[in-house]
């Protein structure tokens, strides 16, 4: 496995992180244990979760009776924005919610820190100044080591930056959102304020919601128990006959090259200098396996050219 510097850090992460957003519902308790146990097996040190992931915690829960005796090999990320609670403080970037749900992820974690905490979503009723010395505070206290966002416009990340920078406070070291072949709209604003700054940007759904897994085919009925399967939103956003043209141009470059066209998408993003680690979720210990093979295929120039043309000519 490789490790990257992450931002301007000096925290280095796996080049493959674990994406948990199944742990508790998809996944019981004994394949969580397993798949985690997997990522330590193959190099995988980046687990990244949040508060709300399985049902309010349940995620949290189970990654954190997992580590037990282990916690010290893993870099921990977990997320504060959404609703835990159906009262009025019971979601979003105040210091009051931040500071009840960080000690409830601690205790669910059953650790004394968090490696990396991020800010889930924006919050237009919370001023960006409250919430970043609210975590100013938490890395002060030990609580947090570093802090990051996720799913911020350039924009908003920018006045983050801004606010920790005039401010003297503690900065965020990464965005994560979600970016794959398909999905490219953090090319116009959020990847070029990270390279400015230096933020490590970390892609979620690198598989274009499992498109680019090569499991659904032009013309085939939708595989029963697949993420699209009775999910007309999805369908009609991925299943388009110009996305089909682009998976089969890259089904064909990754069987040329003896990969997947699973592990071609997570390589074409660990080709971009601001991209560090990409977080990708695995409900089996094959899916580990793949998920860090994909980390070891390295793309020349001439194979992100010929990449260029498949995906331009969408």
């Amino acid at each position: 496995m490789k490790y990257k510097r992450m931002g301007n850090s000096g925290l280095n992460v796996s080049a493959v992180g674990l994406g948990t957003n199944n742990f508790g519902m998809r996944m019981d308790y004994e394949s969580t244990e397993l798949v985690l146990k997997k990522c330590l097996d193959q190099g995988i040190n980046f687990i990244d979760t949040a508060n709300i992931y399985g049902g309010r915690g349940k995620s949290e829960e189970f990654i954190g009776q997992a580590l037990v005796g282990t916690r010290d090999k893993y870099l921990l990320a977990t997320k504060v924005s959404g609703p835990m609670g159906d009262g009025p403080n019971d979601r979003g970037n105040s210091r009051k919610h931040i500071m009840d749900e960080v000690e409830n992820s601690l205790r669910r974690l059953q650790t004394d820190y968090i490696d990396l905490y991020q800010i889930h979503f924006t919050d237009p009723e919370t001023p960006i100044d409250e919430t970043i010395r609210v975590l100013d505070d938490l890395v002060h206290q030990g609580k947090v080591r570093y802090i990051g966002c996720s799913n911020f416009a350039g924009w908003q990340l920018t006045e983050a930056l801004w606010t920790s920078i005039h401010e003297h406070l503690t900065s965020f070291i990464s965005i994560q959102s979600q970016y794959s072949m398909l999905e490219r709209d953090v090319e116009r604003e959020v990847l070029p304020v990270c390279t400015a700054y230096d933020l490590s940007f970390i892609p979620y759904s690198p598989l274009a919601g499992g498109f680019l897994t090569g499991k659904y085919q032009r013309g085939a009925d939708i595989p029963e128990g697949t993420r699209f399967a009775g999910n007309q939103r999805a369908q009609s956003r991925f299943l388009t006959d110009s996305n089909y043209d682009v998976l089969e141009g890259l089904e064909q470059f990754a069987q040329e090259r003896d990969h997947t066209i699973g592990e071609l998408a997570i390589a074409w993003l660990l080709n971009n200098s601001s991209i560090d680690s990409v977080i990708s979720g695995a409900t089996s210990e094959e899916q580990v396996v793949n998920n860090a093979k994909a980390a070891e295929w390295e793309l020349t120039t001439d194979d992100m050219e010929s990449l260029d043309e498949i995906l331009n000519a969408k």
